[in-house]
């Protein structure tokens, strides 16, 4: 399991309870965090095999993780249960993700110096054995995955149209629920 799931060594205990229960309702973590704070928040990143989540799904989620995490008690103060997508930037902890998104922008850190730099953003360009390509300034180069301490997409027109575009194409989005979109160009209406 990568660490970029479940980062800390709370995080990976908690990873190893929660996650065969949510693999057999059909869906995998994405990203595990427990946060802490006045009263600790237990986030969970959940999505189906095609990268799609419904708000009931985070709802049956969360009533299995907090069923099997009231038995085994990993955490001894109140905490608060957090079910969610990923959401569009979402994060990329997989090396599956980087191959998935191909052609998108993201941001990545690694977790010591290459090159000089830490911070790459870029075009994703796929995966080749062990390695994450981009496409940066200087060219398309390779780090290899278990360098990244963080990863996500960068919110842009282009990935919020295709994600769209993809609910819309599974049936997921319905175009009556939405009023028509109306533009004024040089002060004439388009629709």
């Amino acid at each position: 399991m990568s660490e970029m799931i479940a980062k800390s060594a709370m995080d990976r205990r908690l990873f190893e309870i929660v996650n065969p229960l949510v693999e057999s309702m059909g869906f995998e973590i994405v990203r595990l965090r427990l946060m802490g704070g006045n009263t600790p928040t237990l986030q969970v990143m959940a999505q189906k095999p095609d990268t799609t989540i419904e708000v009931d799904d985070c709802a049956e989620i969360s009533t299995a993780i907090s069923a099997v995490l009231d038995v085994e008690d990993p955490i001894i103060e109140a905490y608060t249960l957090e079910v969610s997508s990923p959401g569009i930037d979402r994060p990329l902890t997989r090396l599956k993700d980087f191959a998935h998104w191909v052609g998108y922008v993201a941001k990545l850190e690694t977790s010591e110096l290459i090159d000089g730099r830490k911070r790459f953003r870029g075009e994703l360009a796929g995966t080749e054995d062990d390695e994450v390509l981009i496409n940066i300034e200087e060219g398309t180069i390779g780090l290899k995955f278990d360098w990244l301490a963080d990863a996500k997409l960068v919110l842009t027109d282009d990935l919020i149209r295709d994600v769209l575009k993809g609910r819309k194409d599974k049936g997921q989005i319905d175009d009556a629920q939405f009023d028509e979109v109306q533009t004024i160009v040089d002060g004439q209406e388009d629709t």
